[in-house]
């Protein structure tokens, strides 16, 4: 069964770490993971942002949030020890996804800016144009089979869009893809059926070890023909808490626990990491560093939201996808209310 191939780390992990100091919900990360894939998803709340640490040394931050996030996403990047961006990719002109993007290139040194051939009439699309000229950037207008980074065990390219003339300003989200030897991610913006058709009539190969959902789980993407297609291992919701939108849409998620898919949520588990060495995908869930004190990462108890019972992820008697809600601990769980399953848990 797929989820059998998630690996969580339990060994104490001896890692360079920093603290952002400008966070108000103070959170440690990982600083140095050189000659690996190192693939962030950040909860930046209803929005989308995904920072890349390439094997190759060098850095992609796809989409930036809403506004507000600007600086979460700036000082995560900066807590990485980083100060440069080398492709930095905005999906599409929306705000939940382009907000926070002026805001980053006025912190970092930035390299190549890949968008879709579509504007907006925005004063936040407006702002990020305005930053990007003052820094003298060149604009890559992005397409399909368009390739960043080709080297052999290294490819970062574009699924989508395909085409100029979508009517829904989501389906020309660029649509990237990295594959890292034996390992695989799709980060999809807010893709929609029509693009994800395209995409299928068109590449070989959509397979992917993590999908990005799209759309942050609605219902108007995430087709069953493209999930089947992609067949994730890991599909991550990039989605913030009671959000107005009901994202992800049960139509989803029922879609997605079809395919035997394991789903990560931000409004659940926060900032998702996974790293890769090509041919182990890891997930690191959170490591931090209390007074020198390494403390165990992620550890995963699956609460049914109708019950109130949490269980073990190895037990039998786990909740449909759409009643699960992740715990880190087990004083996690019963800090929200939630009791031990007489059966699983010990």
């Amino acid at each position: 069964m797929k989820k059998n191939r998630l690996i969580i780390l339990t060994a104490l992990l001896i890692l360079s770490l920093m603290v952002s100091a400008c966070d108000a919900d103070t959170k440690e990360v990982v600083k140095d993971y050189e000659g690996q894939l190192v693939v962030h998803f950040i909860d930046v709340g209803q929005g989308d942002s995904t920072f890349i640490q390439l094997p190759n040394g060098e850095t992609s931050l796809i989409d930036g949030g809403s506004r507000q996030y600007g600086d979460k996403v700036v000082n995560y990047i900066k807590n990485l020890g980083i100060d440069k961006v080398d492709y930095l990719i905005a999906t599409h002109p929306h705000e939940d996804h382009i907000g926070g993007l002026p805001e980053v290139i006025k912190n970092f040194k930035i390299g190549k800016v890949y968008m879709p051939n579509k504007t907006a009439n925005t004063r936040i699309f407006e702002e990020l144009l305005l930053e990007i000229e003052n820094k003298n950037l060149k604009i890559d207008l992005a397409k399909a089979k368009d390739s960043i980074i080709d080297e052999g065990q290294l490819k970062f390219y574009f699924l989508a869009p395909y085409r100029d003339d979508y009517t829904e300003t989501n389906d020309f989200s660029i649509v990237s893809k990295i594959e890292f030897i034996d390992n695989s991610f799709i980060i999809t913006g807010d893709a929609e059926e029509s693009s994800e058709l395209d995409m299928i009539k068109n590449m070989a190969n959509l397979k992917s070890d993590v999908l990005r959902v799209p759309h942050h789980g609605g219902r108007t993407s995430s087709t069953e023909e493209f999930l089947t297609e992609v067949n994730p291992e890991y599909s991550v919701i990039s989605v913030g808490t009671d959000n107005t939108y009901g994202h992800p849409h049960n139509e989803t998620l029922q879609r997605l626990d079809k395919i035997d898919t394991t789903t990560m949520r931000t409004d659940e588990l926060g900032d998702i990491v996974f790293i890769s060495d090509g041919n182990q995908l890891t997930y690191l869930g959170t490591i931090v560093e209390k007074e020198n004190t390494q403390v165990e990462s992620h550890v995963e108890y699956i609460g049914n939201k109708n019950t109130k019972v949490y269980h073990s992820k190895e037990c039998n008697s786990l909740p449909k996808k759409e009643n699960q809600i992740i715990f880190k601990s087990k004083e996690e769980a019963e800090n929200k209310g939630y009791k031990p399953h007489k059966n699983c848990v010990k």
